[in-house]
């Protein structure tokens, strides 16, 4: 059974690692593609209507995925790290890693036929997207990270706030499921940009329903993807697309230095920070920040490797 929105339609494929992806295609077939990657615990419903419609409206096709352990993708079969591996980063030597997450959404764009591609992603997401930059850059437009770092222990790391909100208990039901996105979306927002809680629980809401496995053992093993891959600052010297990094200025996630060191280690990356913005992308924003990939994307489609972000 098929989901339809207007952001599109749910459709499969059944990747080269074996795991099934879930994936929607949006706009025009012949415009410039866009892959959208969704950060940790997020399924593709996180890039709202809004994300999609605006850059749609810029001429550009959408390509969102659902990543394993998330929405209605495949769900991993190794168990997951115990709290106290995640808390100590001691990961499970049997979990996936994000090049593997990086090869599924890789398996996404060999079956749409997609040679080249903009990449965005945010948080996790934009780890991903920077793997696939460094390990297929013959693929890649551009790439656009957003609130993300480079897996280095000195930077990005979440507050301590942060840590004790994550080390709640985990949800078994969709109500408790909301409860916890509020909460926590609360805390990493940022200062200037409150949340709609309605839209946020209808998000959490659609999530828990849009889930093909168990969430909580699906995040453990992403958290455990993200630890496994370790300092990722050297395979982003090898990244060669034109790169612009975005983040706030009040992120509690993932902080302002993971958006810093992301930049020193691609050469020639463009930083924006917005002031106010935390680890959250509220409608307000959605305008100015689709413009900036939009800008972005659009000046390497016209021959240009670089944009300066004003």
């Amino acid at each position: 059974m098929s989901d339809v929105s207007a952001e599109g339609v749910d459709q499969f494929v059944t990747v080269p690692s074996g795991m099934r992806i879930c994936f929607r295609d949006a706009g025009d077939r012949t415009d410039p593609v866009i892959l959208l990657l969704a950060g940790l615990g997020e399924d593709l419903t996180f890039w709202t209507g809004s994300v999609v419609h605006a850059l749609v409206g810029r001429g550009f096709r959408v390509v969102s995925i659902d990543n394993r352990d998330v929405g209605r993708s495949g769900f991993a079969t190794t168990p997951p790290p115990a709290l106290w591996r995640q808390v100590l980063a001691r990961p499970r030597r049997d979990g996936y890693t994000l090049s593997d997450m990086a090869r599924d959404a890789i398996g996404v764009l060999d079956h749409l036929g997609v040679e080249q591609v903009h990449l965005v992603g945010r948080s996790m997401g934009g780890m991903i997207a920077q793997t696939i930059a460094a390990m297929e850059p013959g693929r890649v437009l551009s790439l656009t990270s957003i609130y993300s770092t480079t897996g280095a222990r000195k930077v990005g790391q979440p507050a301590s706030s942060t840590i004790r909100i994550l080390m709640g208990p985990d949800s078994r039901t969709r109500t408790d499921a909301v409860r916890a996105h509020l909460r926590i979306t609360r805390h990493i927002s940022g200062t200037g940009y409150p949340i709609d809680d309605a839209a946020e629980a209808a998000l959490a809401a659609r999530g828990w329903d849009r889930a093909a496995g168990d969430l909580a053992a699906g995040g453990a093993r992403q958290i455990q993807a993200i630890q496994l891959s370790g300092d990722r600052t050297a395979q982003l010297g090898r990244i060669t697309a034109p790169t612009l990094v975005i983040n706030g200025d009040r992120d509690l996630m993932v902080a302002e230095t993971g958006g810093t060191a992301t930049v020193r280690a691609i050469r020639g990356a463009q930083h924006v920070v917005i002031p106010g913005m935390g680890h959250h992308m509220p409608e307000s924003l959605i305008e100015t920040i689709t413009g900036y990939i939009a800008q972005h994307a659009a000046r390497v489609n016209e021959g240009g490797e670089h944009v300066e972000i004003s």
